[in-house]
């Protein structure tokens, strides 16, 4: 196999009436999603997209940006999708990096799309003109399909780089191929079940969702981003849709639990939850274990670089809020270890050492980026007779005494502050740990050397201080401590530790 389409085919002829995808608006059987595709595919090779070039999509996830998608993917290219809520300049810097074919909008979004667009030469249509294509071009779309091969690029997806400049990450068909069969056979993950959709398209934990269903043969139920700002309605659709299975962000869980959607609906056909982008909080993990009993819930750790995740941990008793669930061991065919400031292997409990991963799922470096591909993208230092690159996480982590790796700290959440080094996950265990606190994020103002901790919950600002002063040592205790209603999260669902930081500063 040496391309993702194969997955989709094979289901259209297998089952071609199973519902493949649905969104509250629309739903395609697996023969429509590949008629549509294909004619899609075909539509993009009629206007001149070449073989290993990029498509652009700016829109909100729906059964038509999928079409859409795998339609670029049919003409031989890779996609890319766009957030809409992102700055003009963002797309526009996107855009300069991708270098796409054409960007594909709704009616909804051509205003926005063309006004971000404007003055770049980048040309823009509506999905509407790709999907409304008569048939598909048979021989086209064969001739593309020739001369494909397994390391082309199959998506880009566009990270936060330090600079203020995105970093598109570029993942292969080969990368998907390999993890995907594995992900679902681990979690049994079958054509009897319903996946619902939490992240956007352009966050990769919708890889996952994406094609464990077209290669199992299930069903994708597409969740809109507004139905987690409604903990009733996400419920109903989670019960009414009966979904089976979540792979979700740690904070899309959180919300749920927060929010007491447990009190309205019990989604009784669920059976796994897989979680993952943060440490999830155990007091949060202990609703929904409460609620869903025998269900099995799982903890899943990996950056984009390496297609979706590397590690997974099978949780299987409730975890107090002064411990850290354990983010487990490798995947099948992927090898992750600790490397300490030397270059040398941490393998004794207890010692922290830097995450690296090697495999096959490993990306193929930062688009149009070289020097940064260089940096994170490396020759594995324990290995000095062959190639072997590894992807360094900048992610801590250390190993318990069951052998299972548990996450520390990011290396730049490391901090040293009066002469002391520091982990602000410890402080946001701490206050994590105390009894009416749902949820705390640290930031440091290394300006003015001051450590700002942010929550949510029941407690007071004092007496949350009060309580921290009898957790920590005097040098841990946060400077300042404020209670918000709600987190600020980024586009991926993950705490905006940025926007806290500038929140800080202005107080």
């Amino acid at each position: 196999m040496r391309n993702v389409l194969e997955w989709l085919e094979g289901q259209a002829s297998l089952r071609p009436d199973k519902l493949a995808v649905v969104d509250p608006d629309s739903q395609l059987s697996y023969a429509e999603l590949l008629d549509r595709s294909r004619r899609a595919g075909s539509w993009l090779v009629a206007q001149g997209m070449a073989p290993r070039q990029a498509l652009a999509l700016y829109l909100e996830k729906s059964t038509d940006a999928l079409c859409c998608m795998l339609g670029g993917v049919y003409a031989g290219g890779f996609y890319s999708v766009l957030d809409v809520r992102q700055p003009d300049g963002r797309i526009q810097a996107i855009c300069r990096a991708l270098e796409p074919a054409l960007v594909l909008t709704d009616r909804a979004n051509e205003e926005a799309a063309r006004r971000a667009l404007e003055g770049t030469g980048t040309r823009v249509a509506l999905v509407d003109e790709a999907l409304a294509f008569p048939r598909a071009d048979a021989d086209a779309l064969a001739s593309v399909r020739a001369s494909a091969i397994d390391v082309d690029p199959l998506y880009v997806n566009f990270t936060s780089g330090s600079t203020g400049t995105p970093k598109g990450v570029v993942v292969s068909h080969r990368s998907v191929i390999d993890f995907i069969p594995t992900f679902t056979q681990i979690f049994g993950i079958d054509a009897e079940d319903v996946l619902g959709n939490q992240a956007p398209f352009d966050f990769d934990v919708s890889v996952k969702d994406i094609y464990s269903s077209l290669c199992r043969g299930a069903t994708l139920r597409i969740i809109p981003r507004p139905y987690f700002s409604n903990p009733t309605t996400l419920m109903d659709y989670l019960a009414d849709g009966q979904v089976t299975t979540l792979v979700w962000a740690v904070s899309a869980l959180c919300f749920v639990s927060i929010m007491h959607g447990f009190d309205y609906r019990v989604p009784r056909t669920v059976r796994r939850v897989l979680f993952s982008g943060e440490v999830m909080p155990p007091k949060q993990l202990r609703v929904w274990r409460s609620f869903l009993p025998g269900v099995r819930f799982v903890n899943l750790y990996g950056p984009t670089e390496i297609t979706c995740n590397c590690t997974y941990f099978e949780v299987e008793r409730d975890y107090q809020d002064d411990e850290v669930i354990p983010m487990g061991r490798a995947f099948p065919n992927e090898r992750v270890f600790l490397l300490d400031e030397d270059g040398g292997e941490v393998t004794s409990p207890g010692v922290e050492g830097e995450v690296c991963v090697g495999g096959t799922a490993l990306g193929l470096g930062y688009l149009g980026d070289g020097e940064k591909t260089a940096a994170a993208f490396v020759q594995s230092p324990l290995n000095r007779r062959w190639l072997e690159p590894v992807y360094r996480t900048g992610d801590l982590a250390r190993y318990d005494e069951r052998g299972d790796l548990v996450y520390a700290s990011r290396k730049d959440h490391q901090i040293k502050h009066l002469g002391q080094r520091i982990e602000l996950g410890d402080i946001e265990a701490a206050a994590q740990a105390v009894e009416g606190v749902e949820r705390a994020c640290c930031v440091y103002d290394a300006r003015r050397k001051r450590i700002r901790l942010f929550y949510l919950g029941a407690p007071t600002e004092d007496e949350l201080l009060d309580a921290l002063g009898k957790r920590l040592p005097p040098y841990m205790v946060p400077r300042q401590v404020r209670r918000l209603d709600q987190m600020p999260l980024t586009k991926n669902g993950k705490i905006d530790r940025a926007e806290l930081a500038q929140m800080g500063a202005r107080r």
